[in-house]
């Protein structure tokens, strides 16, 4: 990697990282404030948010100084990232239940937390039975694209390829299935 020095005798990889503190110093308050307001205040995140979003923006910065013309507003930017991210992770980790899980052990606090009310698995298994009972209704070609893509779980590109037609028309085919299997559910409330 070259390194170009200045003319007061650093780099200018030691310049950007002035400046970057500079900035973050700066930026500080208002961006833990923007922090905290998308964690709905939980501190602990909005530090984690914080710590990560500086880690990315002093990497992006070192890895393209050149195209950053206002530093502040990158601040703000990676933020907004980092937190959608954060999100999104969360999201995929939580949005799984296992209810044949032991809740005995030593997280058994935490699992109880996330497991649904007796009220929401109800509702729960009520819409499951409705489903069923729209699924059976289907004609076969239906259920064999049902079964593909919410049981299987298979790829547009794999059901394309079984059903030998292109793959927007198999994009086409399960929004159908999923606007027929939705009307059908409401006209069942």
């Amino acid at each position: 990697m070259e390194m170009q020095i200045t003319a007061n005798g650093s780099s200018k990889q030691e310049v950007l990282e002035q400046r970057f503190c500079e900035v973050w110093k700066d930026v500080l308050p208002s961006l833990g404030r923007r922090a905290r307001h998308l964690t709905r205040g939980d501190h602990a995140r909005a530090e984690d948010l914080l710590a990560n979003t500086a880690l990315k923006a002093l990497l992006y910065l070192r890895r393209v100084p050149d195209r950053v013309q206002d530093l502040h507003g990158l601040m703000f930017v990676v933020l907004k990232h980092v937190f959608l991210d954060s999100a999104r992770r969360q999201k995929r980790e939580h949005g799984v239940f296992d209810y044949a899980a032991d809740n005995d052990g030593e997280d058994g606090i935490e699992n109880a937390e996330l497991a649904p009310s007796a009220a929401q698995t109800l509702e729960f298994r009520q819409n499951l039975s409705l489903i069923e009972g729209i699924y059976a209704r289907l004609p076969q070609a239906q259920q064999t694209l049902f079964e593909m893509r919410f049981h299987d779980n298979q790829s547009y590109a794999v059901i394309a390829e079984a059903l030998d037609i292109s793959e927007a028309l198999a994009r086409k085919r399960v929004e159908l299935l999923r606007k027929r299997l939705r009307q059908a559910l409401e006209n069942c409330r």
